[in-house]
């Protein structure tokens, strides 16, 4: 439950010669994060730039590009050195014409904390965390599971389904609508206004179509939030908006009205995105290693300890995106103020220094805590929430149908550096 955004690609300064020697060995890596074959198994060539060239310099992205555990974690916890705050210099730098484009998209996103270094991150996550507390999400457990049986009751007759269409999409989505208050039946719209902002923060594709798709939904997606919480201002209900609507901290700070649309935004996008992505490539991986999966089946009591391992064998966020904010070197490169930086969340995840055997999927595994929800300050805020779907919506699965296995063709995932992600997953069912 974390969204992360992939920048269009800038003027980022390029390496200076001396300070950045490329060895004959770092040349050879030729990353293209656009490839087929590099999106279907990037652990190929992450494998080789964790080996080779930890801090490699990305021409194609102009950007540093960390595969390392330890690197991963140590630019998730630097507030001196690392920046989170990317959004404003790129619409800075945007001519006049593009930035009156993306007008609304600015004005809501670069509200979003995920985008904010303190102090400004600091007072939206506190005042956020107020609503969205553990305890809170943690209580929506006999909801996910309600919502979670009503989707697998609604596809029983049939012997092939999408996990992605037809369960693994709408059960986030659902949740997060439940917890804010949102009515069910405006599941559609909402699913299909984040898809098309999403092609604004994760998609890797450089259009003038996506910009003009992403502003839309923005605006729809703004207009809809602003009338939900007119009315709420209202007749409060008992929902996390009313809570958000009416929310004073102990100085009687408060949301202000453009605050309250972009935290409305950010919770459905990023309450549902990468869960959706979490339990469908779980679910992926599950079927990759079948005795794993019959391993959960058998004992539901695995649940939570299967969520941790699938978050980090096939976890839903492909990279963070951070901004060197004071120069400084690592692996003998030196990083410079300004440049960007994909920390590569899932290239971490498999770093043979953190994880024995870390392609192998083991559900009882132990080890040093993964990354899928970033770490220190910028952790996941849903994280939670995204731990509770996971461990009711694989059992539930599990226990509807007695038999899972590929349908078709190998999946094609989407063609994005911040989400790890596939289009569709058929399967083959038989019913439990």
């Amino acid at each position: 439950m974390s969204a992360a955004g992939r920048l269009p690609r800038g003027s980022h300064r390029s390496p200076q010669g001396a300070g950045t020697s490329m060895t004959s060995t770092t040349q050879v890596i030729d990353w293209m994060p656009e490839d087929p074959a590099t999106l279907a198994d990037p652990y190929v060539i992450f494998a080789r730039m964790r080996d080779e060239d930890p801090c490699h310099w990305s021409p194609r992205l102009k950007s540093w590009v960390l595969t390392r555990y330890d690197d991963v974690k140590r630019v998730c916890l630097d507030k001196e050195r690392i920046s989170s705050d990317r959004l404003r210099p790129f619409f800075s730098s945007m001519p006049s014409t593009e930035a009156a484009r993306i007008g609304e998209i600015m004005r809501y996103l670069s509200l979003w904390m995920v985008f904010k270094d303190p102090p400004e991150h600091t007072r939206l996550r506190r005042l956020t965390s107020r609503v969205f507390s553990a305890r809170t999400m943690q209580a929506m457990r006999p909801q996910v599971q309600q919502i979670s049986n009503w989707l697998l009751d609604a596809l029983d007759g049939r012997e092939q389904i999408d996990l992605l269409a037809d369960y693994a999409g709408p059960l986030p989505c659902l949740v997060i609508m439940a917890m804010l208050g949102v009515p069910r039946d405006s599941l559609a719209d909402l699913k299909r206004m984040s898809d098309e902002i999403a092609l604004f923060i994760g998609s890797s594709r450089n259009s003038p179509e996506k910009y003009g798709t992403a502003e839309a939904a923005t605006q729809e997606m703004a207009a809809f939030f602003r009338a939900l919480i007119a009315q709420r201002r209202a007749q409060p209900g008992a929902d996390a908006l009313s809570e958000l609507v009416h929310l004073r901290d102990d100085d009687g700070d408060r949301f202000s009205d453009d605050e309250l649309v972009a935290v409305c935004i950010l919770m459905l996008f990023a309450g549902h995105e990468t869960t959706t992505n979490h339990i469908a490539n779980g679910m992926q991986s599950l079927m990759q290693f079948p005795g794993e999966m019959q391993r959960l089946r058998a004992d539901p009591g695995l649940a939570a300890a299967a969520v941790e391992e699938l978050l980090r064998h096939e976890g839903p966020s492909g990279a963070l995106v951070r901004i060197v904010a004071e120069g400084h070197e690592l692996h003998g490169k030196k990083l410079q103020p300004g440049q960007r930086i994909f920390v590569m969340i899932n290239g971490a995840n498999r770093d043979p220094r953190a994880y024995p055997e870390p392609d192998r999927l083991d559900l009882t595994r132990d080890g040093v805590p993964h990354l899928a929800f970033g770490f220190g300050m910028h952790i996941c805020l849903g994280f939670p929430l995204a731990r509770t779907e996971g461990t009711v919506a694989f059992p539930a699965l599990l226990a509807h149908y007695s038999h899972i296995e590929p349908a078709g063709l190998k999946p094609e995932w989407i063609n994005s550096l911040v989400f790890r992600g596939m289009k569709t997953l058929p399967v083959a069912v038989k019913r439990a």
